[in-house]
């Protein structure tokens, strides 16, 4: 009598888990850890940039701004005005604020800004009402429009040719009220020849370095430097008289600033760009040069591409069917029949032992696939099967594609 052991069962094996879904797309989690490092740095430099401009903003200002407490500055003699009554503006455009007729002097201290029509219009609003236009430094252009007959004294009356002489005390030298009751003052820079009607006052070197001239109902004062207007000089010689006397001859003065106008263009004519502070404009260079160096240090290659196992591994036959159905929608019946028949010859061709590189020659395989063949099919029924029309509809499709697996079939018969 013979026993046999109890078997234990067979251990089953666990149900196989299906895999997480991986998804490829970059969540906001990946894409902060991959620019948060750039996206600081650029904080830290726009965040930089607005401190720099916020704190050395109100020290930015030309020479004779009427805002600027600098030693190059004309605050002081703004507030002296003030004082006297005048209302100082300061001007965006030459011909702005000055349609209401009143009587107002206008103080250019960059007239080269401006075109020949803006000084025409200017010249001829201000000197119809009675007003004073007041020019720094003007070169022959601007003395052709607004004082004619006075030259500059230089070479040829160029103020490129002409030298500049340093401010010093002068005197008067003319019968000017405001020269007069001013004396002494540092008038100096460029010197000129003045009209026959006009007066010439403070000479250095025998040429005044201010003349006066009349034009029209107003007149025009012509000013060698302004060196004397600014906050250092003031009040020195005469100085502040002179200025009060020349600049506070009307209850209104109208100070016009070159900064504020960088294309010399009329409002209409001015750009974006030509708005834009000129720190602004190179700050705008910088950062795109900025933009430019960091996408092409993000762009450089880092090596050679390292081949990688996909996150996920998909069946040939769900990229099969994923390719039919992209086929199917697009509606490509004949790109489907073109990649079944270039399948079908290849793997014809590799079975007979013909060239497949690149493809085989279409006679020589209808004929060897045709002498495979039982019956009595001919090498042109074996041709358009292989390299025929494409077919019209899907059933069309589906015989096709039965034709050629019969077809494959029949040749690996022995």
């Amino acid at each position: 009598m013979t026993s046999t052991a109890p078997t234990s069962p067979a251990p089953t094996a666990p149900a196989p888990t299906s895999p997480a879904p991986t998804s490829l797309a970059p969540t906001a989690a990946r894409l902060w850890q991959r620019w948060r490092g750039l996206t600081a740095a650029a904080l830290v430099l726009v965040l930089g940039g607005l401190l720099y401009a916020g704190l050395r903003g109100d020290t930015q200002y030309p020479p004779l701004d009427p805002r600027s407490a600098a030693h190059d500055g004309a605050r002081a003699i703004t507030r002296l005005l003030e004082r006297q009554g005048v209302a100082v503006d300061t001007a965006p455009g030459a011909g702005r604020a000055l349609d209401d007729g009143r009587p107002t002097t206008v103080l250019l201290t960059g007239a080269e800004t401006l075109t020949r029509r803006q000084l025409q219009e200017l010249g001829r609003t201000v000197h119809t009402g009675g007003g004073r236009i007041v020019l720094l430094a003007p070169g022959p252009a601007e003395l052709a429009v607004l004082a004619p007959g006075t030259r500059i004294a230089g070479p040829g009356g160029n103020d490129d040719d002409a030298p500049m002489v340093p401010s010093a005390s002068a005197a008067p030298g003319c019968a000017l009220p405001e020269a007069r009751r001013a004396g002494t003052a540092e008038l100096g820079g460029l010197l000129y020849n003045p009209a026959a009607r006009a007066q010439g006052c403070y000479p250095r070197l025998g040429m005044p370095a201010l003349v006066w001239s009349p034009e029209g109902a107003g007149d025009t004062v012509v000013l060698g430097s302004g060196r004397f207007l600014t906050n250092d000089r003031l009040d020195d010689d005469g100085n502040a008289a002179l200025a009060l006397g020349l600049l506070g001859a009307h209850q209104r003065l109208v100070w016009y600033l070159p900064d504020y106008d960088h294309s010399g263009a009329s409002d209409g004519d001015q750009s974006l760009l030509s708005l834009l502070p000129a720190g602004w404009r190179w700050g705008l260079l910088q950062a795109t040069v900025a933009a430019l160096l960091a996408a092409l240090w993000r762009a450089r290659r880092l090596g050679p591409v390292v081949a990688e196992n996909l996150p996920v591994v998909v069946r040939a036959a769900e990229t099969t069917e994923g390719r039919a159905r992209l086929y199917r929608r697009a509606r490509a019946r004949g790109r489907a029949a073109d990649v079944l028949r270039a399948a079908a010859r290849s793997r014809l061709g590799a079975t007979l032992g013909l060239p497949t590189r690149p493809e085989p020659d279409p006679a020589a395989l209808a004929a060897a696939v045709t002498a495979r063949l039982p019956g009595d099919r001919t090498p042109a029924e074996v041709h358009a099967l292989l390299y025929g029309a494409a077919p019209a509809d899907d059933a069309a499709l589906l015989r096709l594609a039965d034709d050629l697996d019969t077809l494959e079939r029949q040749v690996r018969q022995p």
